[in-house]
């Protein structure tokens, strides 16, 4: 039997159909529109997705008998929006997790509840991204809209609902809500009250490798599948992007370079972390992780080199960086284009060069911009090692994974040695493992990746370089606060 796993990304879906070796048999990609209404909003329009699952299962079957087709599972974009009336039109288009517009919600939240009762309540302090302040600012911007609302459901859970017509989310994706009680895996009354929404008005909780339903007649010939195909709850991308890199088990870390950047550390039981530096969730594999979260990683460069350089490919601006280059750089950069996350919480911070001069080269530049992603997750890392976790090595995926010049600046930054798969397939591969425990092929995760496998290689850092960036970093944590009383006078 054949499975898919969906990455339901920001700017595109990807598709993988799979074998229950993990062998590809076929991939597909389409993407999709985003809107950005005002600067800092970003909002994107559900039945896109709905279109571009049918395009890529269109393609992923090319050639290919769909009754082999046993299971499929969606991994998705977290903490999105999405509301349907009673009648299961969309109110409105998505609020992505990328959106800003929600900064007055989240510290009205945080304030309200304080930071200890927000990390009681749900593990969480409110950050502008999450799902709960975009219903507080429907409800405060949107009234009509708000009073329309008969469901409210996560990306990924969307292209479920159409699937099978059962109202269901995963405990992975429903922690980025900031509306679930993630140690006690419960949706919190005091988050629901607080917000004006029913129990009601919520999926049902899942564990992301639960078979939820099988095709509805009407989605099955929409997108060209037998009725038979399971459909498991699916999960947070980065959660499945953790299970398609074997990072299951108390302490083990991945590190993601998409259009986000991720430091994600599997826990077998929930930890709290401290100050809300760090987001506490639920994983896909049934326990927990701790993660930070910077919100321009691989999408900063991307930004760097198309939209400023006009460069050619994004290798090409990498080509003319050297060993020698590592660590030596005068020029820094703030990664912050979209505001950030992990460990600020300002949508007001924004992206700057600093240190230049008239010799400074195109060339520095764009290290620079690899260089202050580093140092941003480094960020985060360092929130993970005040808790007392000894991180001395990490997977690594992403786009801008397969750089080795940034994967080299990373191992050098963190000072841990990286692993990268060889053939890397990102949250798709983690969807197409839920899809098979959900049809029973494995019985858990942890048993379908262990029958995967996959070859790596390794990243190491040196001594030498290390001790380089180490003092480029110290220099680099003093250029946020320096800067921050700046960046609200900055917004319009």
């Amino acid at each position: 039997m054949l499975y898919i796993g969906i990455d339901l990304g920001t700017s595109s879906m990807k598709a993988l159909l799979m074998d229950k070796r993990g062998s590809i048999i076929s991939s597909a990609s389409h993407e999709y529109p985003l809107e950005f209404p005002r600067p800092g909003w970003s909002q994107q329009n559900p039945d896109d997705w709905w279109s571009a699952l049918r395009i890529c299962i269109k393609q992923l079957l090319d050639g290919v008998d769909a009754c082999q087709i046993a299971a499929i599972a969606v991994s998705g974009q977290m903490h999105g929006l999405v509301t349907l009336d009673k009648n299961d039109g969309i109110i409105r288009p998505a609020i992505l997790w990328n959106d800003g517009r929600t900064q007055k919600q989240a510290d009205e939240m945080n304030k309200y509840f304080g930071t200890e009762g927000l990390l009681r309540e749900t593990g969480n302090i409110a950050f502008a991204g999450f799902t709960a302040p975009k219903i507080v600012w429907m409800y405060e911007n949107e009234r009509e809209n708000f009073e329309r609302i008969d469901k409210i459901m996560l990306p990924k859970d969307y292209l479920v609902y159409r699937m099978t017509g059962r109202h269901v989310t995963d405990y992975s994706d429903a922690s980025g809500m900031l509306l679930l009680d993630v140690k006690n895996r419960i949706w919190s009354k005091s988050m629901l009250d607080y917000c004006r929404i029913g129990e009601d008005k919520l999926p049902r909780l899942c564990e992301s490798f639960e078979c939820v339903g099988m095709l509805k007649p009407e989605a099955a010939s929409f997108l060209g599948l037998p009725e038979t195909v399971r459909v498991a709850a699916g999960g947070a991308d980065n959660a499945c992007s953790a299970i398609g890199t074997g990072t299951m088990g108390d302490g083990k870390c991945n590190i993601s370079l998409g259009t986000s950047g991720t430091v994600f550390i599997s826990s077998d039981s929930f930890r709290k972390p401290q100050n809300g530096s760090l987001h506490s969730f639920a994983h896909a594999d049934g326990k927990y992780y701790l993660m930070g979260c910077i919100l321009s990683a691989a999408s900063g460069f991307g930004w760097w080199s198309k939209n400023i350089l006009r460069a050619g490919s994004e290798a090409d601006e990498q080509r003319e960086i050297t060993e020698d280059d590592l660590g030596s750089n005068r020029v820094f950069y703030l990664p912050y284009l979209m505001g950030e996350r992990s460990p600020h919480n300002n949508t007001f911070a924004r992206g700057a060069f600093i240190g230049l001069s008239m010799d400074t080269t195109r060339s520095q530049m764009s290290q620079a911009v690899m260089e202050g992603v580093a140092f941003a997750i480094r960020d985060c890392v360092e929130a993970a090692r005040e808790l007392g976790l000894d991180l001395r090595s990490s997977g690594v995926c992403g786009g801008g994974a397969k750089s080795p010049v940034w994967r080299r600046i990373l191992a050098n930054v963190l000072k841990i040695q990286l692993e990268a798969a060889e053939q890397e397939q990102g949250a798709g591969l983690g969807a197409g493992i839920l899809a098979m425990v959900a049809a029973g092929e494995y019985g858990s995760p942890e048993a379908a990746f262990e029958a995967i496998g996959g070859k790596v290689s390794i990243c190491g850092w040196d001594e030498e370089t290390a001790k380089r960036y180490e003092a480029r970093y110290q220099t680099f944590k003093k250029l946020y606060p320096a800067l921050k009383p700046t960046f609200p006078e900055m917004s319009f």
